[in-house]
């Protein structure tokens, strides 16, 4: 049976409740099923064999069902059809090699990747086999690799052959062998890896484990990586990035015939308080995942707002920054877009966050347009180069990436070199005849760089960062994140520091920015974007004269 056009027309015609991406998706594989004349190919026979495994080998091993055999849900098998489904005819490869897979929590995900695990070890025709449950905490990783153990134990047929051993299963008629992995990459090199499945992506920070593990796959010549996961709180980690391009590619904007996108997620977050939209998010909603139970955690979080954050991000995968966050990701995210071409010969106001050696350094300039409500930021980041490699390494923040973009500068030696920030302000005057009115700025360790400033024409004020200076203009600047009215270029730096970025709140109501999580955890960008909007305060009607 092709559970593929199935379940394609279940939810085209709204009878399952989905997503728009997995209506996109699955209307694609549906198309590609009856496709004869493309470098892949559907085999329904060889898409239906991972399935009749499971459900002929495979039982539960808790809860309610624990001993009865697995019996896949409609969701599934169409996955599964579309992961092992699509083969070249000339080599007998599958064309699927990595996949996306996000889906909210108790969906039965444990119990599929256990399944696949074992077939993977036994039946898909690969000598010597290694297949990894991977995730950011050995315990984590322990639960895929300890179902399988389970399932293993209650099959005669397959307990013949497994021996338990120290640290995997080993399958002996083709030598193959199933280890659960934790997140140190500095020991995974020499791996041979055929099969790979990443646990709770959000979690993991470390993008040498993703990296390590996909390399390990490139001697294989049919090789898979699966990532599953539910949304998660922690920005800026390899979820945020193979999200965004699981999306654009679920969207048709990329197009990467070996990567395959499933995304089960609300789409907009006010659905969360509409039970008819939870399946998108949920697809074993009342059958492995019990409404009641659900319903539950909704109206807790309705009346609790320290439960919101959760909620969101494990039963309906919303992006969601943590419970101490000053704003939600809905908020803060932000994909529009301008050129600073548009800004030829604009007024303008400057801010500066300065650091020493550890914390970023950040410079922004915000515009205005006349009869235009919205606020234009660019901005510019600086970090030590001898730093570079070891931030990366115990932050776990890709700031090599964002230098590699253009988004993060270096500065030579271990410490910030003020010049260099200087010259950034002078490169875009040049560039672009800015005219920066006023460039407010942090007086911490400030005064060599405020006298080079000033010696180039720039009128620097200094920015007292205290409730009295800095609530009014964050209250203000908060408002516009709110209504999306800050068009940042989607700058993921910038993004990340608004996410990281808390409120303290004194008696009186008055609130400064803090760091909301660790300390690795910079909010620089928001302190400079947050000095230009004391300048935006306190000059207001004097700035959108000069623009008119």
């Amino acid at each position: 049976m092709n559970y593929i056009a199935a379940y394609n027309e279940q939810i085209q015609s709204g009878k399952i409740a989905a997503s728009r991406r997995i209506k996109a998706v699955y209307s694609r594989l549906a198309a590609a099923c009856n496709d004869r004349s493309g470098k892949y190919v559907f085999d329904e026979s060889r898409a239906t064999r991972p399935i009749e495994f499971i459900e002929r080998f495979c039982r539960h091993s808790k809860g309610e069902w624990a001993g009865q055999p697995v019996r896949l849900e409609l969701f599934q098998k169409a996955f599964i059809q579309a992961l092992f489904g699509f083969i070249d005819p000339q080599t007998g490869c599958r064309q699927y090699r990595e996949s996306f897979f996000l889906v909210g929590r108790k969906n039965g995900k444990s119990t599929l990747l256990a399944g696949l695990a074992l077939y993977m070890l036994t039946s898909d025709g690969e000598g010597g086999a290694e297949v990894y449950s991977t995730a950011t905490k050995y315990a984590q990783a322990r639960l895929l690799f300890d179902e399988a153990h389970n399932m293993i134990k209650q099959s005669p047929v397959l307990s013949k052959h497994f021996r338990k051993r120290k640290n995997d299963l080993y399958y002996e008629p083709t030598m193959s062998k199933f280890q659960p992995l934790a997140r140190n990459s500095d020991t995974l090199d020499g791996l041979n890896a055929s099969f790979v499945i990443m646990d709770e992506l959000h979690g993991v920070k470390d993008r040498n484990l993703y990296e390590v593990m996909k390399q390990s796959m490139s001697a294989r010549r049919s090789p898979l990586l699966v990532m599953i996961t539910t949304a998660g709180t922690v920005r800026e980690c390899i979820f945020d990035e193979m999200y965004e391009y699981a999306a654009q590619v679920a969207d048709g904007n990329v197009i990467d015939e070996h990567f395959l996108p499933i995304l089960y997620e609300l789409d907009s977050r006010a659905e969360w308080t509409d039970p008819a939209a939870w399946v998108k998010a949920n697809p074993a909603l009342n059958t492995i995942k019990k409404f009641d139970d659900l319903n539950a955690q909704v109206e807790r979080a309705k009346h609790n707002r320290n439960e919101l954050p959760g909620v969101l991000c494990k039963e309906f995968n919303v992006r969601e920054t943590v419970k101490t966050a000053w704003l939600s990701f809905d908020d803060i995210n932000n994909e529009s877009v301008f050129s600073l071409d548009d800004f030829r010969g604009a007024y303008c106001i400057g801010g500066v966050d300065l650091s020493i050696t550890t914390d970023l350094t950040a410079a922004s300039l915000l515009f205005m347009k006349p009869g235009d409500n919205r606020k234009y930021v660019t901005e510019m980041f600086w970090l030590p180069a001898d730093r570079l490699q070891e931030r990366v390494k115990q932050d776990k923040i890709p700031y090599d990436r964002w230098f590699e973009r253009g988004l993060v500068r270096l500065c030579s030696g271990n410490t910030i070199n003020y010049s260099d920030v200087t010259a950034w302000f002078k490169e875009l005057v040049q560039e672009y005849s800015l005219f920066p009115a006023w460039v407010y700025y942090d007086s911490y360790s400030a005064r060599y760089f405020v006298e080079e400033m000033q010696m180039e024409g720039f009128n620097m004020v200094r920015c007292i960062q205290g409730a009295k200076t800095l609530s009014l203009p964050m209250q203000m600047l908060g408002a516009d994140l709110q209504a999306h009215r800050v068009i940042y270029n989607n700058n993921p730096v910038l993004k990340w520091c608004l996410t990281n970025t808390g409120v303290q709140t004194d008696r009186n109501g008055n609130i400064v920015p803090v760091k909301n999580q660790s300390p690795k955890q910079r909010i620089d960008g928001t302190a400079a974007l947050l000095d230009s909007y004391v300048g935006l305060y306190e000059h207001y009607n004097e700035f959108t004269s000069a623009i008119e």
